[in-house]
């Protein structure tokens, strides 16, 4: 008998298909996303589970005794708790790798519009006041020949390293938590210090998975070091920003601007004082939001999910949970 699985968000046919080769299982039709009350009332017999996002928690899985696997489709995992599913041995799996090239290009596209004024500048023209007296308030800065510190030197941030040293001909300095002497070979980049990376770097753009470690880190002190002219990049995780440290570092000018995929409550409050910001361009957390890209996510997690539940080999175990996977 095939495995129960429950998939608790739209993916495309060929998705559907592939599990239902492997798997029983049902989905979530509704017009509007899957509310938790109404999953924890789906999963009761359910083994594996297809989602994004939703908090995996004790509450949770007493509503799923079966549960063997949980399958994000997403590289982030904070919403597993991981303790709960490590006490129940239940496998958490995410989807590394494949939306690398897409998150890195909007790092670089959030880069620019900030640099260059794009969103300002397209409603300048839109409201017909393109023209009027001196160009200088048109005025941007420039990307190429810059410095630019990466914090947080994974995948992402070396695709984001290659587009900035050989399609911008920047100087790329970077913090991790281990250096990366292949990357620097490689690329051309330095390791550095955060605080050195604070001062010198133009561009100073965050690519770190969020952790109690990485929360906030980002804060008062920390763009203080940055220059005035400095512009700041969010494409990681909205926690690992004191937001109300940015507010205030932006309002007082001791940074230029700001590029923001992503926020400390999304989706962002509309008093949030940032939105009213034109030296600050927001987007609403659309790092993988490629057709492309979200399908080859909602595959990859398939996978991962299939495998768990058919006792088959298994790709993707988040870090903390690997040791589970002798249990199976």
């Amino acid at each position: 008998m095939k495995p129960k699985v429950y998939i608790a968000r739209p993916v495309p046919a060929e998705v559907e298909a592939f599990i239902s080769k492997y798997c029983q299982y049902e989905k979530w039709n509704g017009p509007e996303p899957i509310t938790r009350s109404q999953l924890l009332k789906q999963i009761s017999d359910a083994e594996g589970l297809l989602i994004t996002g939703e908090k995996i928690d004790d509450e949770f899985l007493d509503h799923a005794p079966r549960l063997k696997a949980v399958s994000n489709i997403s590289v982030g995992y904070n919403n597993f708790d991981l303790e709960a599913m490590k006490k129940r041995s239940i496998i958490g799996t995410n989807t590394p790798g494949v939306l690398d090239e897409t998150v890195a290009d909007l790092a670089l596209a959030l880069m620019l519009s900030a640099a260059r004024r794009l969103p300002e500048m397209d409603k300048l023209v839109k409201d017909g006041k393109w023209g009027n007296k001196s160009d200088e308030p048109l005025f941007g800065v420039d990307v190429h020949g810059k410095t630019l510190g990466i914090i947080g030197m994974g995948r992402i941030g070396e695709s984001i390293a290659i587009r900035g040293k050989f399609g911008f001909n920047m100087e790329v300095l970077y913090h991790n938590r281990r250096r990366k002497s292949e990357v620097e070979e490689t690329l051309s980049t330095t390791y550095s210090s955060l605080d050195h990376l604070l001062r010198e770097s133009d561009f100073v753009l965050l690519m770190v998975p969020y952790t109690p470690e990485t929360r906030h880190l980002m804060g008062r002190e920390q763009f203080a070091l940055m220059k005035k002219s400095a512009i700041f990049i969010n494409t990681s995780r909205g926690q690992t920003v004191d937001e109300k440290a940015l507010i205030e570092a932006l309002r007082n000018k001791e940074i230029l601007a700001a590029g923001l995929d992503v926020f400390e409550k999304e989706p962002v409050s509309h008093d949030n004082p940032l939105l009213a910001m034109p030296n600050v361009v927001t987007l609403p957390h659309i790092g993988s939001a490629t057709h492309q890209t979200r399908f080859d996510m909602a595959m990859l997690a398939a996978k991962n999910l299939v495998a768990v539940v058919t006792g088959r080999e298994i790709s993707n175990v988040v870090p903390e949970l690997k040791g589970l996977q002798s249990l199976k």
